[in-house]
């Protein structure tokens, strides 16, 4: 399901944010932001996604029993977005850049696809799951797009501290990666924020898109 919110029909450039949504979050973030007053932008938000499938690189077992396997299939999404969802919105919008944000799988997926397309210029990953197995090697190994020119990241201060050996390498694994782009000459900040993954998800996402577009 794609939506997309903007303010009124615009003639002039504006940004377009891609947002991947877990739930169906699109409008309270849109209308949050118009709260705070960001900059102008346009809001793409996609739900009703394979969460563990469409967000995940590759695949990796379930973390446990409860949970399920994630099979990998970012780059099927990533194919969808590029060859179908975008470019039905550059029939009606004027579009100056445009920018992916996401949280959790969604924001490990918003880092991700700036390694595989060129198309984005901004991103955010709010709460990442950066613990992802062998992300970090990923990164070291290959180039992100030389369009990134600025990288949002932020955590809840207490999501590390988990009795899961791969999760809690979260905080540890996203401050790496915002040092490692930092020095690669991208503007980068790390936000971080009071609770645990699941507190305030809206608000985290909507400090993510204020930065990213300032």
């Amino acid at each position: 399901l794609v939506s997309v919110f903007c303010n009124e029909n615009h003639k002039e450039n504006l940004p377009v944010v891609i947002l991947n949504t877990y739930g169906n979050e699109g409008k309270e973030i849109f209308e949050r932001c118009n709260k705070i007053q960001t900059k102008k932008f346009i809001l793409i938000a996609i739900s009703n996604l394979d969460w563990d499938n469409d967000m995940t690189p590759w695949f990796a077992p379930k973390l446990n029993n409860n949970d399920k396997d994630c099979l990998g299939k970012a780059d099927d999404y990533l194919k969808t977005l590029i060859e179908k969802i975008i470019p039905e919105t550059k029939k009606y919008v004027n579009i100056s850049y445009f920018a992916i944000v996401g949280y959790s799988l969604g924001g490990l997926f918003a880092i991700y696809s700036a390694y595989r397309t060129n198309l984005f210029s901004r991103l955010a990953s709010a709460s990442g799951s950066l613990w992802y197995p062998n992300f970090i090697e990923f990164a070291n190994k290959n180039t992100i797009s030389e369009n990134i020119d600025k990288i949002y990241f932020s955590l809840g201060n207490k999501e590390s501290k988990v009795r899961n050996e791969v999760l809690d390498t979260v905080e540890e694994n996203t401050k790496k990666l915002e040092q490692m782009y930092k020095l690669q000459g991208i503007k980068t900040i790390y936000e971080e924020n009071d609770g645990n993954h699941f507190k305030d998800t809206v608000l985290r996402m909507v400090k993510g898109i204020r930065w990213i577009l300032q």
